[in-house]
């Protein structure tokens, strides 16, 4: 848009001219433009230079014939009416200069009449200005009287500017203002009506002039802003101009396309711009269609093909330019559905890109067809030569030639093929291709802004060409390589031939012959195209440097690679540049998402899914290839994760022996390695197994031609993707193995298990562990084949009810009790080990770790576990055993485990409750005041001075017997000084033994000295042991403290004797030296012997409940006093007896 006219680019504003006072002129300019609309103001500093508005056409004699117009559109005559023909004329004349001296007066008027001289003939309106100084120099009547009749113009068109005063200043200068926008609306009004009566009266023979005056009367009324009047004949001159297409003879049939064109390029213009900015975007868009199709198959002559794609590019450029300047979006509306009855119009043609895309795409079409012009013209020009002197003419679309004779200068007309050698020979000049470069990325970072990402591509793809035609090779295989990226990803196959063809031509100019070779094997096993015929050359030029995708065209381009790898000249010597460049092998890597997955696909599927150290075991190699030729493998080297399994496969056709073969891969011979298209080749080997762990096979490497190495990445028949371009093709699909389970569950890795420790580890258990005591478990590590170095005992104890760890390493280090705790490790003679115990805790309280010294075969090392029970649970012991078979460093990688459990159940020795004895009153019981406190907190009361029986009942919860040393209680400070203690009943023979569920009484003497209220007995102490006379062989003393009361849970039921207040059923927890207390109301329903709601106490830790007995639960209640009304008046006393 910018090669055009800027006279064409802008909106029409009318031009004005002030002549005389040069120094009022930019006061009087700027007021001008800053009006709405604008007006161009021409400024004359005098009148001597008014000629410059007098017509300069030649007088044409009016009895001579009617001449045929020579064109179309004069190119001047839009910049002449912006410029040179002003609609209106203002004459500047000071008071002075006609008030003053009568030869000034003479003098005003002879540069008024010179001014209106110069503006006849035409329609230009004339004003006079008077310039005053002051506002009260006023001139006489006559002389303005005078001055307008001279001037012949209306007493309106008389103005006066007073120059000193602000105020009267800005009102005669708003006032000239009105005045010139009146006289230029009129001038540009009668001057579009006098063209549109010739219009309508149709007086003139030609189809030129109306054209011409349908674009005369459009421009006068843009200067009047009236749009409609304006667009509608702009459309009526295009349907003229379609017209004249077949029926003009004016010219010759080349330049008088041209012509046609060029003149319908500025009417499409003007139309696009005026419905754009109206908000019109619709009707822009069909109007370009229009436009399009009018002209789309107006080529003219193949020689000059070149013209009109370079005509029908600017098109799309210059709407598109528009599209993007006026910022037309799709109108709310319009009807979202595109491409349908109610919406003709498609997403894409409301964006800039999509014409700026199209734009490059046309421009690319003329360098096509002057490429074909250049040869045909070339014999023309040898004969003819190239003319000279060409330039544009007065007419839009018009090329003349100029002719010199002496002093005279003439101007001659072109013939077609003047024309068409000059026209070639300007077309050659220019490049083209970064015009065409620059449109595309214009397009393509548009695109790529919406999130087009398809219509990005191909517009990267269309610069890469044209970078390849420019000869930048290196930036067209760098925007091509991404391309085919998209290509390959959603399976675009025919254009992802053509890019591999440009591809392919880049590697070879840069001389990549890696690259080349990997792009050729690409295309060589693409998929053939339906429709596919044979190669012409309408196929290679629409192709690209590849070709026509044929299956002759890829076994050529296949036989190319082997020419390469074989350093032999081709046919068309196209290998040259790739001798310095090549190495001695080329190595190819193929992935699962590699590009030349089809040239080549290993599978590789183990028979079993495990397997020992050693052992044989069978493994499948199957190869797929797409190549249209069959491809003769040389040497085929299979790789794992442990080299020693590595093997290599050489081909029986070959007589050198394997390549690149390390000294432990096993070298096989095979009777062929040929590849067929399409077609599995499968080799079944046996290998033997190496050390324990995960054995993948990573790897296939083929070797083809001695010089070319494809590493192949190993893929598993069960995971084994589709190839995406060849998945909808029409060919026979078969399996990679012929096992039809291995097909489709076979894996390319196996786990190697671990070989059979000999070494045997045992756990020996005593039982059931008892809470308090160091509860000893011996562990023997003996060594039946294996020696154990390095060896290491893991130690875990885990809770056996699946709740995992103990306690969590967090709560081991804040808390100070746990429930089970490993105390350490010693050996069978009793020496702890080197590591110190608290080692062992500083990992965790539950865990531990000990070194196992060396031992060779057939000895043993035992040690013991000390773990002690605080509360009773249930626990998993867990041992492990990890060692190596040597000291070496490659023995010290494998190593051998053992693993053993134990579940130990932690259980609770004794079961300790009591009774308490009070002595037998003597005398009655009368009780003044009942105070009693039941459930936990209920207290026992103590006769004072007397010796109270306290029972004491141990059973045996346990499956061992047990040895009870003795039984004690052990009171406090309080309790010694408030009571005295003794033992009634102690144990003889040093202990007592307590079979299971048996239980044990010890009775004790509680003899209080002083009357208290609240104190505690003491604590009960038991030290016990396993009985050593059944065998065991525990020496372990625990003493047992319980406090008084203790951890409980209550129910009292309810008693028909009493009514109370209070819960039924409750539950404490009773902190150690504290009580809890728990009252109860009681309300006796009648007198005498009473039994009290019974209640029943349950120890939650022990699990252990206690009911008392029915005389401790035995209570006398005394018949109430009676109380009699003594006051009553012996009047009334009769009465109330009863």
């Amino acid at each position: 848009m910018e090669d055009y006219p800027e006279e064409l680019r802008m909106t029409p504003v009318s031009l004005v001219s002030i002549v005389g006072c040069p120094e009022l002129h930019p006061s009087i300019s700027a007021a001008l433009s800053s009006q709405q609309p604008p007006m161009n103001t021409l400024a004359l500093p005098d009148f001597s230079k008014a000629s410059i508005l007098a017509r300069s056409g030649k007088a044409r004699d009016p009895l001579a014939p009617p001449q045929a117009p020579a064109g179309i559109l004069k190119k001047d005559w839009l910049l002449k009416h912006r410029t040179r023909v002003p609609a209106a004329v203002a004459a500047l004349f000071r008071a002075d200069q006609v008030s003053g001296d009568p030869a000034q007066w003479l003098q005003a008027c002879s540069d008024l009449e010179n001014l209106k001289s110069a503006i006849q003939g035409k329609n230009t309106k004339l004003v006079v200005v008077l310039v005053q100084a002051q506002a009260s120099d006023e001139l006489s009547e006559d002389v303005t009287v005078a001055l307008r009749k001279r001037a012949e113009i209306d007493s309106r068109h008389m103005i006066v500017l007073v120059e000193q005063d602000e105020t009267e200043w800005s009102r005669s200068l708003s006032k000239l203002k009105n005045v010139f926008a009146e006289l230029c609306s009129a001038f540009y009004k009668e001057e579009g009506r006098r063209i549109k009566a010739r219009i309508e009266k149709r007086n003139f023979s030609s189809v030129e002039l109306s054209i011409r005056y349908c674009f005369k009367v459009a421009v006068y009324a843009e200067f009047r802003r009236d749009w409609p009047e304006a667009l509608k004949f702009y459309e009526e001159g295009v349907r003229v101009l379609r017209e004249m297409i077949g029926t003009s003879t004016r010219l010759p049939p080349t330049q008088r396309l041209v012509e046609i064109k060029a003149v319908a390029e500025q009417f499409h213009f003007k139309i696009s711009t005026l419905l754009l900015h109206a908000g019109k975007v619709v009707e822009a868009i069909l109007w370009f269609r229009k436009h399009i199709r009018s002209y789309e198959r107006v080529v003219g002559t193949p020689e000059v093909a070149f013209l009109h794609w370079e005509w029908f590019s600017r098109q799309f450029l210059v709407f598109g330019e528009l599209i993007e300047t006026t910022a037309a979006t799709v109108p709310d509306t319009l009807s979202p559905r595109f491409g349908t009855a109610d919406n003709a119009l498609t997403e894409w043609e409301f964006q800039p890109a999509y014409y700026y895309q199209l734009a490059a795409t046309y421009l690319r079409e003329k360098r096509y067809a002057i490429e074909c012009s250049s040869s045909v013209a070339n014999l023309t020009t040898e004969a003819s030569g190239i003319p000279e002197s060409v330039m544009p003419s007065v007419y839009v679309g018009q090329y003349v030639r100029l002719f010199e004779q002496g002093d005279t200068v003439s101007v001659l007309p072109l013939s077609d093929t003047e024309y068409t050698s000059y026209a070639l020979s300007e077309a050659e000049r220019f490049q083209d291709s970064y015009e065409i470069i620059a449109l595309f990325r214009k397009a393509y970072e548009s695109f790529q802004s919406l999130g087009a990402t398809r219509m990005a591509s191909a517009c990267s793809r269309g610069m890469a060409i044209e970078y390849y035609a420019a000869g930048d090779f290196s930036n067209a295989k760098q925007l091509f390589d991404g391309v085919a990226g998209l290509y390959r990803q959603e399976g675009w196959t025919t254009l992802l031939w053509e890019n591999l063809g440009y591809l392919r031509e880049c590697s070879r100019k840069l001389n990549f012959p890696k690259d080349f070779i990997s792009y050729s094997l690409e295309m060589a096993a693409l998929p053939l195209f339906s429709g596919s015929g044979e190669e012409n050359r309408e196929n290679k030029i629409k192709s690209g440097p590849g070709g026509s995708p044929t299956i002759s065209r890829r076994e050529n381009i296949q036989q190319e690679v082997i020419n390469v790898l074989k350093r032999k000249q081709a046919p068309d010597g196209t290998n040259d540049e790739f001798d310095n460049a090549m190495e001695e092998t080329t190595h190819l890597d193929i992935d699962q998402i590699s590009p030349l997955r089809m040239v080549l696909t290993a599978s590789v599927a183990f028979h079993d899914q495990s397997v020992k150290p050693g052992s044989p075991l069978l493994i499948s190699v199957s190869l797929l290839s797409h190549l249209p030729s069959p491809v003769v493998v040389d040497q085929l080297e299979v790789q794992f994760n442990q080299s020693d399994c590595n093997f290599v496969v050489h081909s029986a056709q070959e007589d050198s022996p394997p390549l690149d073969s390390n000294l432990h891969d096993q070298v096989v011979q095979a009777t062929s390695l040929t590849l067929f298209t399409n077609k599995w080749m499968r080799l079944t080997r046996e290998i033997k197994s190496g050390q324990s762990g995960k054995l993948e096979c990573l790897s296939v490497k083929a070797t083809i031609n001695k010089h070319l190495v494809i590493c192949c990445h190993a893929e598993s028949p069960a995971s084994m993707e589709d190839f995406p371009l060849w998945k909808f093709e029409d060919h026979v699909e078969t399996l990679p193995t012929k096992d039809n389970v291995l097909a489709f569950s076979g894996q390319k890795l196996i786990q190697v298990e671990e070989p059979d420790a000999q070494v045997d580890l045992v756990l020996n258990s005593a039982g059931s562990a008892l809470v308090g005591e160091i509860f000893i478990v011996p562990a023997t590590i003996l060594s039946k084949g294996h020696a154990v170095h390095s060896g290491e005992l893991k130690i875990n104890l885990v809770d056996a009810k699946g709740g995992g760890l103990l306690m969590s390493p967090r709560e081991a280090e804040e808390s100070e009790s746990h429930d089970v705790e490993l105390l350490g490790v010693s050996t069978v003679d009793g020496k702890e080990l080197k590591e110190e115990v608290d080692s062992i805790r500083k990992i965790q309280y539950s865990f531990g770790v000990v070194s196992v010294p060396t031992l060779s075969e057939g000895d043993s090392w035992s040690c013991k576990l000390e773990i002690k029970w605080h509360r009773a649970k249930s626990v998993m012991l867990y041992v492990s055993l990890g060692y190596s078979l040597g000291s070496t460093e490659e023995e010290a990688l494998l190593r051998l485990n053992v693993h053993r459990s134990l579940q130990i159940e932690g259980q609770i020795p004794l079961l300790v409750t009591h009774q308490l004895l009070r002595p037998f009153r003597r005398e009655p019981l009368l009780l003044s005041e009942i105070r009693s406190l039941g459930g936990d907190d209920k207290k026992c009361s103590l006769a004072m001075n007397e010796s109270n029986m306290f029972i004491v009942n141990a059973r045996n919860c346990t499956e061992v017997p047990l040895r009870l040393h003795s039984m004690t209680i052990e009171p406090d400070d309080d309790g010694k000084q408030l009571c005295s203690v003794q033992q009634v009943s102690g144990i003889s023979n040093g202990h007592a033994v307590i079979a299971p569920s048996e239980e044990y009484k010890g009775i004790f003497s509680v003899n209080p000295r002083a009357s208290s209220s609240n104190f505690h007995l003491g604590d009960i102490c038991l030290n016990w042991s396993r009985d050593s006379s059944l065998g065991e062989d525990q020496e372990t003393h625990v003493i047992m403290k319980q406090r008084l009361p203790e951890e409980i849970k209550y129910s009292l039921v309810d008693s028909q004797n009493f009514v109370f207040s209070g819960a039924h059923n409750h539950a404490a927890f009773i902190l150690p030296k504290s009580e809890h207390i728990v009252s109860h109301k009681l309300v006796p329903l009648g007198s005498g012997s009473q039994q009290l709601p019974r209640i029943t106490i349950t120890s939650v830790r022990y699990s252990a409940a206690l009911t008392p007995s029915t005389s401790a639960a035995t209570v006398f209640v005394y018949p109430s006093e009676p109380k009699f009304n003594l006051e009553t008046s012996c009047s009334t006393s009769d009465e109330c007896v009863s």
